[in-house]
């Protein structure tokens, strides 16, 4: 037991020294702008060549597009599957009414365009009503051989 006491006392002062020790220092003296400490060589130590770095990040780019689009995919399914007659009717109205408008104005614009007519002819008029049509249709693949008669 008393060997306990002591390591516990030992682990308490311990604390208490490291408490009573400052952790931090802070140096309040100004950098200068320019030093006369000369330049070290610092080489290029990279362990992985530069095209395999580029193919690793461009196959990140790929795989956050890939997720970027499914998502699209799935959002536009979900919102597909959502969809009612009354969703698409809501939807569609403005449209309908749009179409409706520029009809309605297409009309408008005939109306106005179109006068009236008023055919004149000169020359002699000849009116036969002895025209006779004969038709003949028969089998399977038929040919209409129209025969008109009593016409000038």
């Amino acid at each position: 037991m008393d060997a306990t006491r002591e390591q516990a006392q030992y682990l308490i002062d311990a604390v208490n020294d490291a408490l009573q020790t400052p952790t931090h220092y802070r140096d309040d003296t100004p950098v200068p702008a320019k030093g006369d400490t000369p330049p070290v060589p610092q080489p290029d130590s990279r362990r992985v060549p530069a095209w395999a770095t580029g193919i690793a990040v461009a196959s990140l780019g790929i795989g956050a597009g890939a997720v970027g689009i499914g998502c699209a995919v799935w959002l536009a399914a979900k919102g597909l599957a959502a969809i009612t007659l009354t969703g698409v009717l809501a939807a569609l109205s403005p449209f309908v009414g749009l179409a409706a408008l520029v009809l309605a104005i297409g009309a408008a614009i005939a109306r106005v365009g179109r006068a009236s007519t008023t055919n004149v002819y000169k020359g002699s008029v000849s009116v036969t009503n002895k025209t006779e049509i004969r038709s003949t249709a028969k089998g399977l693949f038929a040919r209409n051989r129209n025969q008109v008669k009593g016409t000038r």
